[in-house]
């Protein structure tokens, strides 16, 4: 059996930076998010929404990634509605996913909102990515062409790091690439010592 572990981390973190070095390092990894936007384009799915949030997200007779996400960013209770539909969706995905890669030691899920839809639960560890408020706002602004504001509305829809960190088997500090890759290596380690164990 392999060890699934997840890694999160606020917008911004650069989570999936770290998730990529993985890959690097040889480590298969289920990007929960990118899956997540598939699906979200899906036929089904997008019937499945119109019917939930009405045609006002489409344009021209297509999900408008931009409306929809104005609509529930905007609307806590819009946004619960949409990880309903999507997350199930992803989860089915994901254990597929795990049902291919058996043989792995180890198999990472990278995902955003890991501890706020409780994904973590069924991981057997979790890796929290973290950087200060500041940086993560000025990588996201420069990323996505988003302004201060929208980042800062998109931060308050996440958990604070305060209580991801409570939940989290372990944490890295993404600021230097360098000590960040270092920091990861010794949790691969860890992870692996834990693995040969069992």
């Amino acid at each position: 059996m392999s060890l699934l572990v997840g890694i999160t981390g606020g917008i911004g973190s650069g989570k999936s930076t770290i998730a990529k070095w993985l890959e690097l390092k040889g480590y298969p990894v289920f990007y929960a998010d990118m899956e997540a936007k598939k699906i979200l384009f899906q036929a089904e799915t997008i019937q499945h929404l119109v019917n939930q949030f009405g045609d006002g997200i489409l344009e021209n007779g297509k999900l408008d990634k931009i409306k929809l996400g104005n609509l529930v960013f905007n609307q806590p209770d819009k946004l619960q509605q949409l990880n309903k539909i999507i997350h199930p969706l992803v989860a089915k995905e994901f254990s597929n996913w795990v049902h291919q890669h058996f043989g792995y030691s180890i198999l990472f899920k990278e995902a955003a909102i890991l501890f706020e839809t409780d994904g973590y639960k069924s991981l057997d560890y979790n890796i929290l990515v973290t950087a200060p408020k500041q940086v993560r706002i000025q990588r996201v602004m420069q990323r996505d062409a988003l302004s201060k504001q929208e980042v800062l509305k998109r931060i308050k829809q996440q958990f604070p790091d305060s209580v991801k960190r409570k939940l989290a088997d372990f944490v890295i500090y993404n600021v230097e690439k360098e000590r960040a890759h270092k920091k990861a290596l010794s949790i691969l380690k860890k992870l692996e010592k834990i693995q040969s164990k069992t």
